[in-house]
């Protein structure tokens, strides 16, 4: 039995709105330096970290050893249980491109995509998003994507929307399932359990987006005899997606739900076309409008698509259910506290198991290295891209996940809580916005969720809401949000014409992100008020 260190203080300041007010400084803090000063996000990251500390020892009075330890286990938890696998899927990313195997997939998958721009959109942006998303996340979804709609005759600006409003339903296993990972980590929540409901609130939220993506490139011509498109489209993503996510943890529902609506959509289209064929702005053009490619040998189709055969394969077989390797522990450390809202024991806990899902993806990355034998110049170019993409995520990683800890372990999170759950069941309504909100102002759905999952899931157990909504809307909440996340969008124009004037961009997606937050609202009352038991 762990022995509590000292008892949590609920209300500091001895009002309650003041409290909840002191306790929200470092969130505001970290926002405000983001998104108004526009500061790199690990120097944010280091000065809300150091905020958050201070006030834990000094408001809410937490002894300041054990604040310290409990920030050095959330930061140790953060690079073993969250860095090393966005690493390892950059690595991945990185030596595919290096390679050139994931230009030649893309190739292909464009050769497939006939002249329809609607075609062209689920293939390219609502499938393809999704493998970059599902590998990488960070913003290279739109980055990739939109030259590609550009080039198939897309306006810029709105090629980057679609590839924005795409990248919205994978968000949440994206990265190898980054935001999921930390979800589970701040909450103490089972990780398989989040997943699968996070998967099923997903699920029906990816039902709506091909509609919208057809309507962006074709308007409403577009939809009356492309809306077969929408459906096989929403439906492919979901058939790989969701039972991925019910029974094999976060890892690998995009990757496999994206080839699953490749393969889906492509099988439909040798059996149905739309009756006109259309161009960018629903304007009928000649199936032969495109320029042919010399078609790729299927030893090249083969070579491309059997990386991400070898990832799913030994992924699935290191993690599955029948697998106690990542449960297997080196060693254990923590402290806790008496909460001061249930009275019971709050512990920051940094578990080493060394055998998680990021070791699997690295020995997944030395199988592909074993296959495509890649140069020693190939190799420190792929080590190179890694290091300047990744040192300041990874840093990130780290700091977050301490400022969460300190966060819940000093009493803060508790308190805000406790503040919010005056607001009763209309908090439902609320959960998904603020995941919308700490996704525009941070930029990362790992990172709110690392903020506001422990809090969403304290204000569900105070209001007796079915256990897993709330933290599962915060992170979907996150996902809606990623359009209009300046961070995001710094990334997502890399490749474009707007870089620094992201302001554009975000503006442009605005509206349309607002209409899939008032979606998932709706599902949100969906699954409290009619499903409560798929998400408890």
């Amino acid at each position: 039995m762990v022995v509590a260190a000292f008892h949590q203080v609920l209300d500091p300041a001895r009002n309650l709105a003041l409290t909840a007010l002191v306790a929200l400084v470092p969130v505001i803090v970290l926002l405000v330096l983001l998104a108004v000063f526009r500061l790199s996000a690990w120097v944010a990251t280091i000065i809300g970290a150091a905020v958050t500390v201070g006030l834990a020892i000094t408001f809410w009075e937490a002894p300041a050893d054990l604040t310290a330890k409990s920030f050095l286990y959330g930061a140790l938890t953060g690079l073993i249980a969250v860095d090393w696998i966005t690493l390892w899927g950059v690595v991945i990313f990185n030596t595919l491109m290096v390679t050139g195997v994931f230009p030649t997939f893309q190739r292909w998958l464009v050769s497939q995509a006939t002249a329809d721009i609607r075609v062209q959109t689920i293939l390219l942006a609502w499938a393809f998003g999704a493998l970059l998303e599902g590998l990488v996340g960070f913003g290279y979804p739109w980055a990739v994507v939109a030259p590609i709609l550009v080039s198939l005759g897309v306006v810029e600006i709105d090629a980057i929307r679609v590839a924005a409003i795409a990248n919205n339903a994978p968000v949440s296993f994206g990265a190898l399932g980054a935001p999921i990972i930390s979800l589970a980590a701040v909450t103490g929540l089972s990780l398989n359990a989040l997943t699968a409901s996070i998967g099923r609130i997903v699920a029906v939220l990816a039902l709506l987006p091909p509609w919208i993506l057809i309507y962006l490139v074709s308007g409403r011509r577009g939809l009356r005899d492309g809306w077969p498109l929408a459906i096989v489209g929403s439906f492919g993503y979901i058939l790989g997606q969701f039972p991925v996510s019910q029974f094999f943890g976060p890892y690998l529902p995009d990757v496999v739900g994206a080839l699953t609506a490749f393969t889906v959509t492509l099988l439909f289209l040798r059996v149905w076309r739309p009756r006109t064929v259309l161009g960018y702005g629903g304007v009928p053009i000649s199936e032969d409008a495109r320029p042919r490619e010399e078609p790729l040998a299927t030893r090249q189709i083969v070579g491309a698509v059997l990386p991400f055969l070898v990832l799913i394969a030994v992924v699935v077989a290191w993690t599955g259910p029948w697998s106690r390797l990542p449960a297997y522990s080196l060693a254990k450390a923590s402290v806790s506290a008496v909460s001061s809202v249930t009275g019971k024991t709050v512990v920051s806990v940094f578990n080493f198991t060394p055998f998680i899902a990021g070791t699997a993806i690295a020995s997944a990355w030395i199988v592909m290295l074993l296959l495509l034998r890649p140069s020693a110049g190939q190799f420190r170019e792929v080590a190179s891209r890694t290091f300047h993409q990744m040192w300041g995520a990874l840093i990130v990683g780290v700091l977050i996940f301490g400022l969460a800890f300190v966060f819940t372990f000093g009493g803060l999170g508790n308190s805000l809580a406790f503040a919010f759950s005056k607001a009763g069941t209309a908090f439902i309504l609320i959960a998904p916005i603020l995941g919308w909100i700490g996704v525009a102002l941070s930029g990362s759905n790992t990172s709110t969720n690392a903020l506001f999952g422990a809090f969403q899931n304290t204000v569900g157990k105070l209001l007796h809401f079915p256990l897993l909504l709330l933290p599962s809307l915060n992170s979907v909440g996150a996902e809606v949000g990623k359009p209009v996340a300046p961070q995001t969008a710094s990334v997502g124009v890399s490749t474009s014409r707007y870089v620094r004037n992201e302001g554009a961009i975000i503006r442009h997606n605005m509206p349309w992100t607002l209409a899939l937050l008032a979606y998932l609202v709706l599902i949100g009352l969906l699954f409290y008020y009619v499903l409560p038991a798929a998400v408890s």
